[in-house]
């Protein structure tokens, strides 16, 4: 600490460089910041997705449908706790651009399954007093200005009532809350029976089971159990985890993380070569001084400190202010304005940018300060 304000002084040597290095390792971590919380709201529910949940689908695609009587026999399965179904409803409010996940369920059974939903009592209640109620997540309601008592029609994409309309008319009869920040608030979830009822085509169909298994070391042997269940079956089953199920749903749209980290190399490999650069014409600038420091007494080490301290000070403040910026902007809201189902910087990526401003101020720094250290008294003071 006490050859801190050496290091200061030395950065304010030249102000509008060390401004300008600053700022581009400042705009390095905002650019990480905000990659990072979109890689979470591409992998919704990867990270919450619960590990004594498996998810049974059809075996060739997700968008072909499973007899809802396969539901009782899931259920006396050895090894299988409860078992609930959803179905993809496909739906829009107003406008085409206003997508958001919608999904018929059996709402009692529903909610148990799913603990990470919190929906107060007497609104559950509600829901399962009213026909066409439906309950919606935190985000979504905020996204349209929905409230308690609302009627919203959503137009189905997928799905015709009998009397041949698209259009699903909904009661909001409550809204629910995630119990953890990785929690996805924008789904609707209406019930099945209300849906089954009504739908002019694919009578006692679900999209998928959600089972949850009394142990979670069995979870491989209960898939199997399952899809041997309806082995040879006109509607034969995959079994997989959930977490497996999110992960593959979110990789069809392109392997999110192999893209953002590859734009993430980009940015922060030259950004590299800026502070490198920053920090070996700095020493060069300084080469009489360093000589007199070290006639003076100061040892290779402690000129060598001298050069890294002075980089990881810099690459360390930009990428603190650029953290710390790009988590009030995060928390201040979606930009996108709900088109992703969760958006937060999570704080294991906080950490990881830590580390990623302590690493790229060691690496910007070594050969400088290499430099410096082997640097003999002599032939630094033959330059002055």
């Amino acid at each position: 600490m006490k050859f801190l304000p050496l290091v200061w002084s030395n950065l304010k040597r030249k102000k509008l460089r060390t401004t300008l290095t600053l700022l581009s390792i400042m705009v390095a971590f905002v650019l990480f910041g905000y990659l990072a919380a979109i890689r979470v709201g591409f992998s919704a529910g990867v990270e919450v997705a619960g590990i004594d949940r498996l998810i049974v689908r059809h075996r060739v695609s997700i968008t072909e449908l499973l007899p809802l009587s396969y539901q009782q026999r899931i259920a006396l399965i050895p090894g299988v706790a409860s078992v609930v179904n959803q179905t993809w409803f496909g739906g829009v409010y107003q406008d085409p651009k206003n997508f958001f996940a919608q999904m018929p369920v059996e709402p009692e059974p529903f909610l148990a399954m799913f603990p990470e939903y919190l929906l107060p009592e007497d609104q559950k209640l509600a829901w399962l007093r009213t026909r066409t109620g439906a309950i919606v997540g935190r985000q979504t309601a905020k996204r349209f200005g929905w409230k308690l008592g609302d009627r919203v029609p959503i137009l189905s994409q997928i799905w015709t009532t009998k009397q041949g309309g698209q259009v699903w008319e909904f009661d909001i009869v409550g809204i629910f809350d995630g119990k953890e920040s990785g929690t996805d608030t924008t789904t609707l979830f209406f019930r099945y029976d209300y849906f089954d009822e009504n739908r002019a085509f694919g009578t006692g169909q679900v999209g998928w089971y959600t089972v949850r298994v009394t142990d979670p070391d069995q979870a491989a042997t209960v898939s199997k159990l399952v899809d041997k269940e309806f082995a040879n079956s006109s509607a034969e089953t995959k079994t997989e985890t959930e977490k497996a199920f999110v992960t593959g749903f979110a990789k069809q749209i392109g392997n999110i993380g192999t893209i953002l980290v590859a734009i993430l190399s980009a940015v922060f490999f030259t950004i590299l070569l800026v502070a490198g650069n920053t920090m070996a014409q700095s020493v060069r600038e300084r080469t009489e001084e360093l000589g007199a420091l070290k006639a003076m007494g100061f040892t290779h080490q402690q000129v060598l400190g001298l050069v890294l301290a002075e980089s990881c000070f810099l690459a360390g403040l930009g990428g603190a202010v650029g953290l710390a910026l790009t988590a009030i902007m995060i928390a201040a809201g979606d930009p996108t304005r709900g088109a992703l189902p969760i958006f937060y910087f999570p704080p294991k990526d906080v950490a990881l940018g830590i580390g990623l401003a302590i690493g790229l101020g060691f690496v910007s720094g070594a050969f400088p300060a290499w430099q410096a250290m082997r640097l003999r008294i002599a032939d630094a003071l033959r330059r002055a």
